[in-house]
């Protein structure tokens, strides 16, 4: 009886220290997806600006040249986010299964003929493991940034090595997948981040708050290019940034339903405890009492 008390007591103490683990890890959780989600809400009006820089140059009369025709057989780009650390649910399968076969079967034309020519490049150790598990090779690999401050400089190593892969591999199309935080959890996100439509932003009219129209000076060339690097960078830190408020959301639902499921299992080892400590006092109690009766059994008798 006391090697299952012992053993009880064992599982309840570290029961508990899984538990201060859990409350630790769903505390720094819950306040990194504010800290994310607020670094991706700050760069909305930064973008809105760069889209109505472009869309002024884009429709003004200057004639820039438009080159929408892509080459279907040069290899595209899909850089896949994802997350260094586990403990974050399906997260990261979800996003790879998005990436590698749900997205590809929905017909996109922005997929094409990827094949083996596909350059898939993993971001995060979890999401690395995934990809190579599902067969396909990996052109390269980074480490997600662990801080706001490190996104920043990832984005632009991650630009320069875009641009590495279409000078070298003539590179003409990159897909970004990445989860993005919504209501209730996750979900998968595909965007096309080159080519951008530019005859699209051309014909876009975007409403400004004055009657006062915008003008510029430089040459309408030069101003698109600066406008299209501040608009490729945006896209990048927002994927990332995003991309890290959801792995802490999947990480805070996976520490809430750990968190709960821990609680009912201390609860039940408790109650087993108790169990087993009450009954051990009820035999101790009884031996006492089966003495005693003996004793006195052998006074009575020993007694003229």
């Amino acid at each position: 009886m006391s090697v299952t008390l012992e053993t009880l007591q064992k599982q309840i103490s570290s029961g508990e220290d899984l538990s201060s683990i859990v409350r630790t890890m769903k505390a720094l959780a819950a306040t990194s997806v504010r800290q994310y989600e607020k670094a991706a809400e700050s760069l909305d009006d930064y973008y809105h600006t760069v889209e109505l820089g472009l869309s002024v140059v884009l429709s003004s009369s200057l004639e820039i040249p438009v080159n929408s025709n892509i080459n279907q057989q040069k290899p595209s780009l899909l850089l896949i986010f994802g997350s260094d650390h586990g403990l974050a649910g399906r997260f990261n399968e979800q996003i790879v299964s998005f990436a590698l076969s749900d997205y590809r079967n929905e017909g996109h034309e922005e997929w094409g003929d990827l094949s083996a020519e596909g350059i898939v490049v993993g971001i995060g150790e979890q999401v690395i493991n995934r990809v190579r598990a599902a067969g396909t090779d990996l052109a390269q690999k980074f480490n997600m940034p662990t801080s706001i401050s490190a996104i920043t400089p990832f984005i632009q190593l991650l630009l320069e090595r875009i641009e590495e892969w279409r000078s070298q591999k003539g590179v003409e199309r990159v897909l970004l997948f990445y989860n993005r935080p919504q209501t209730g959890g996750f979900s998968p996100r595909a965007e096309t981040l080159l080519p951008v439509s530019l005859s699209h932003l051309r014909k876009t009219r975007l409403k400004w708050q004055s009657r006062s129209l915008p003008t510029f000076t430089m040459s309408a060339d030069r101003l698109v290019s600066a406008l299209l690097r501040q608009y490729f960078f945006v896209s990048l830190y927002r994927a990332c940034a995003l991309s890290l408020a959801a792995e802490n959301t999947s990480r805070l639902a996976a520490m809430q339903a750990a968190e709960k499921n821990i609680n009912e299992r201390l609860d039940e080892l408790k109650t087993a405890y108790q169990h087993e400590r009450q009954a051990a006092i009820t035999e101790e109690l009884l031996d006492i009492i089966s003495g005693f009766k003996a004793v006195r059994r052998s006074l009575n008798d020993d007694m003229p």
